[in-house]
């Protein structure tokens, strides 16, 4: 081989654990370094987040999800949506077909999977983002101030991040018409 091919062969075994993304754990999911590792009691996690001054956000993934892969190769890396995320939110991993058990603000306890169908939650990614305080009764699905299923690009996945940090759900911009005000009005 010559020099070169050497060269950029090593450049490309540096390159090729970036491009893969955080680590997978032992469930297949994605293990970035902004997630907590909690026992999965909403309640708990709640006041966590309060403690630390941050908003309470549940992404859902499942083993082997493209749009998971994209959210965590693409878009989570971005040094703008890690701060964003890192210094403001406090991240609990759920995973949509998982048997760990969950414990959900009123006290019921179920497997990941059984908590996703009580929570309507059908896709991979979502991320669910809980409100600044608990209304009393019911579950994390019904507390939600907003719910984002799906993969999106780095300018929609900031906008809805701040969107949320600035209460958007509570004031008369609908959150597409933010992203476009955000977003699409820089272009």
């Amino acid at each position: 081989m010559t020099k070169l091919t050497l060269t950029l062969a090593a450049l490309l075994a540096l390159a090729l654990p970036a491009l893969a993304g955080p680590p997978m754990g032992d469930d297949g999911l994605h293990k970035p370094v902004w997630l907590e590792d909690t026992f999965k009691d909403m309640s708990e996690d709640f006041a966590s987040a309060q403690d630390q001054g941050k908003r309470l956000l549940i992404i859902w993934e499942q083993r082997g999800c493209l749009y998971c892969k994209k959210m965590h190769t693409e878009v989570f890396p971005d040094p703008a949506i890690q701060e964003i995320l890192t210094q403001n939110y406090f991240i609990v991993q759920m995973n949509l077909f998982g048997d760990v058990e969950v414990t959900d603000f009123d006290g019921t306890t179920l497997s990941e999977k059984e908590m996703a169908r009580r929570w309507g939650v059908m896709f991979t990614p979502t991320m669910m983002f809980m409100p600044d305080s608990l209304p009393e009764g019911g579950h994390a699905g019904q507390a939600a101030v907003a719910v984002m299923p799906g993969a999106f690009g780095k300018g929609t996945t900031t906008a809805i991040l701040n969107w949320v940090l600035e209460k958007g759900y509570e004031g008369d911009e609908h959150l597409q018409k933010y992203i476009a005000r955000t977003v699409y009005s820089a272009d």
